[in-house]
């Protein structure tokens, strides 16, 4: 997903290209809870607002109610420019379970990750909470989760350091006991949208 400008500006100090930021630097949020029992492999493929393509592969782990994931890639800049190097890693802990007085779901999400280009380097510290609720639709095979994540992003370059807020928007459409196909957008100081295929274990 593509930087604000605010938070354009604080980068365009870093590299010559505009970058956006969540973990790696992505628009990519998290579910409330996760698909898979052991751990999950995926493909992620996104598009900050104006600053490029990222392509990143994915790994999740599992522990009980916590799971921690690992994202790696590169940002494709528009225009001239290098491509950026994108390290992250987030853990997913399960706070809220849906009651009669509360519907949804809830899970604190903590991350953290780097751009790297040139010699240059971002670190990213988002922390969200991911609120949303698995729907089975009748006589069908498919499940959806579709969540809501507010978060907030400490950025931090060269000595100096910045705080934004995105709101994500995504669904995890179940598609098969072995697979996931995953949507998320991103609104406020981080704009763009994550494509994602997920095959779950």
């Amino acid at each position: 997903m593509r930087l604000s400008p605010a938070l354009a500006l604080l980068m365009s100090a870093v590299f010559a290209s505009q970058l956006s930021a969540q973990a790696t630097g992505q628009p990519s949020f998290n579910a409330p809870y996760r698909a898979f029992t052991r751990s999950e492999i995926g493909l992620v493929i996104s598009f900050p607002d104006g600053a490029g393509t990222a392509f990143e592969g994915a790994y999740r782990m599992s522990s009980g109610k916590f799971d921690i994931g690992f994202r790696a890639g590169m940002l494709d800049p528009n225009g001239p420019g290098d491509a950026v190097l994108l390290l992250g890693a987030e853990a997913r802990q399960r706070v809220i379970t849906h009651t009669t007085d509360f519907p949804l779901d809830g899970a604190l999400i903590l991350g953290i990750g780097g751009a790297f280009q040139g010699g240059n380097s971002a670190v990213f510290v988002p922390i969200g909470l991911s609120l949303g609720r698995r729907i089975d639709p009748q006589d069908s095979k498919v499940s959806i989760v579709p969540y809501v994540q507010p978060t907030g992003l400490l950025v931090a370059a060269n000595g100096t350091s910045d705080f934004f807020f995105a709101l994500g928007l995504g669904a995890d459409f179940r598609l098969s006991p072995r697979f996931d196909a995953r949507i998320s957008f991103g609104l406020g100081d981080l704009e763009g949208v994550s494509l994602s295929a997920v095959w779950v274990h």
